[in-house]
Order: structure tokens, then C-alpha cells, then sequence
């Protein structure tokens, strides 16, 4: 996807703050973080949601989970504990449509994650 950013931030077009770089993922710092330590793990193919997702992805998907218990244990997050969040369309808060997640730690979390406004 040409106009993807995070295919953008692949091809090396925008160099964000890289944490890991695999043949197949990328991590690397959010801009807007949300708590003190919040890293965006996203695979190097271009899937835009989970609902994009099929069967043959499942090796991919399983290697974002491997990548966030190392970034985990990189940033001193594996003891004390951290949230992994994944969105799926606009309504879920999904704003660049590449599948991502978020790894959120570093502070103590409440749930639900977002509570409703009144």
C-alpha cells in the first residue's frame, strides 16, 4: 500500500523509533503515547484489519505475540505486567489501517480500558 504509513515506515520512506525490526515486524515507539512505555507492533506485509485476516496469516499474527513478549522483556515490562490492545475499524478506535498492536506498561491499568462516558 503506497500511502500506508506504516508500509511507509517498512520501506524505510519514515523512520520512526524503531525498538525491534525482524525479517517480518516492525516495533517501534507511538508518538502519542498512552502510558509510559507504549510501542506499535505491526507486520511488515500490509493486512489493513482483522477482519482482512485469514487462515494463512495466523504464522504472522502469532509472531506479533512473540514480538511483544520480547519488546516486553526489553523494556523491563515482563514482571510487572503490560496490556497488548488490538482495534478493528474506526469504531474501535482504529485510525491507520494496517494491523497493529499496541503494547501499553510501564504504570499500573485499570479495566475496563476505557470507561464509558455519561
Amino acid at each position: 500500500m503506497q500511502n500506508c504509513l506504516f508500509c511507509r515506515m517498512v520501506r524505510g520512506e519514515i523512520t520512526p523509533q524503531t525498538v525491534l525490526d525482524t525479517d517480518d515486524i516492525l516495533a517501534f515507539r507511538d508518538i502519542s503515547p498512552a502510558a509510559p512505555s507504549h510501542v506499535l507492533i505491526v507486520p511488515k506485509r500490509h493486512v489493513a484489519t482483522i477482519n482482512d485476516v485469514t487462515g494463512s496469516d495466523a504464522p504472522l499474527l502469532g509472531q506479533l505475540f512473540v514480538a511483544a513478549r520480547q519488546v516486553a522483556a526489553a523494556e523491563g515490562l515482563a514482571e510487572d505486567g503490560y496490556r497488548l490492545v488490538v482495534n478493528c475499524n474506526a469504531n474501535a478506535g482504529q485510525s491507520v489501517f494496517h494491523v497493529h498492536m499496541h503494547l501499553l506498561g510501564g504504570e499500573p491499568m485499570g479495566w475496563p480500558p476505557f470507561p464509558r462516558e455519561s
